[in-house]
């Protein structure tokens, strides 16, 4: 299934309810389905699955120091004890029940939306009635983004070859500030003139898009949707 070719509407709002279905759900059975749905997913859209780990490592890396802290710092049921400490059987189940939580939104999130065009999620949010000042502050800061970026390699470069290297000093604390300071106001200045460019040529906070809705997406986010409530009922009967 090419996802790329579906309304990004669709694949949007489908993130947005796996998620909130993900961090509700407390019920193993139906966090295992919810799982198994999630690698269906994948398959469909023919996800590269080592591109999928290399993306998913930082979220598991941060994961790694609730493994070590949660089990023994949570009261409950010992599991298993090493030394002093006393593993309980009730932080076991919370971290591992988090860790397929992150990695299942995460995972969801970059089948359906990683590879979308930034206009084109502005121009899905807008459609999906976000409120259009939200749209334009998303939009904007992560253009700026990389203007802010490109300003501070400048700087950096400039500073290199004027003979600055970083060190442990005053110097290179109050260069680095005044780099810094430097930045924000090229970037400010910068932003001010885009602004009245696109006043110029009439913008008048609405973003459009050359880009055709894709086909297919009410009956995606239909499948989908229908499974999420079914889930979502099942949780609930399983309480």
């Amino acid at each position: 299934m090419d996802i790329t070719s579906l309304d990004p509407r669709a694949r949007l709002a489908t993130a947005v309810a796996a998620a909130f279905l993900f961090s509700m759900v407390q019920t193993r059975a139906v966090l295992f389905a919810g799982s198994a749905g999630t690698i269906l997913l994948i398959c469909l859209a023919e996800y590269p699955f080592l591109m999928l780990f290399k993306r998913l490592a930082p979220a598991n890396f941060f994961l790694l120091f609730l493994v070590v802290t949660v089990p023994w710092s949570m009261p409950g049921t010992p599991a298993w004890e090493l030394g002093p400490f006393s593993f309980s059987r009730e932080g076991v189940e919370l971290i591992l029940q988090a860790a397929v939580k992150c990695n299942c939104i995460l995972a969801v999130f970059l089948v359906l939306a990683a590879d979308m065009e930034i206009a084109d999620m502005g121009a899905a949010l807008e459609q999906l009635h976000m409120p259009p000042k939200l749209v334009f502050l998303f939009l904007f800061t992560f253009r700026h983004i990389h203007v802010i970026e490109d300003e501070w390699k400048r700087m950096r470069t400039a500073a290199a070859l004027r003979g600055f290297r970083p060190k442990t000093s005053m110097h290179t604390y109050r260069t680095i500030a005044h780099m810094l300071g430097m930045v924000i106001v090229n970037s400010m200045d910068r932003s001010r003139r885009i602004y009245e460019a696109m006043q110029l040529r009439g913008f008048h906070g609405v973003f459009h898009t050359a880009t055709e809705p894709g086909g297919g997406g009410i009956v995606f986010f239909s499948c989908v949707a229908a499974s999420l409530v079914a889930l979502t009922a099942a949780d609930l009967i399983i309480r």
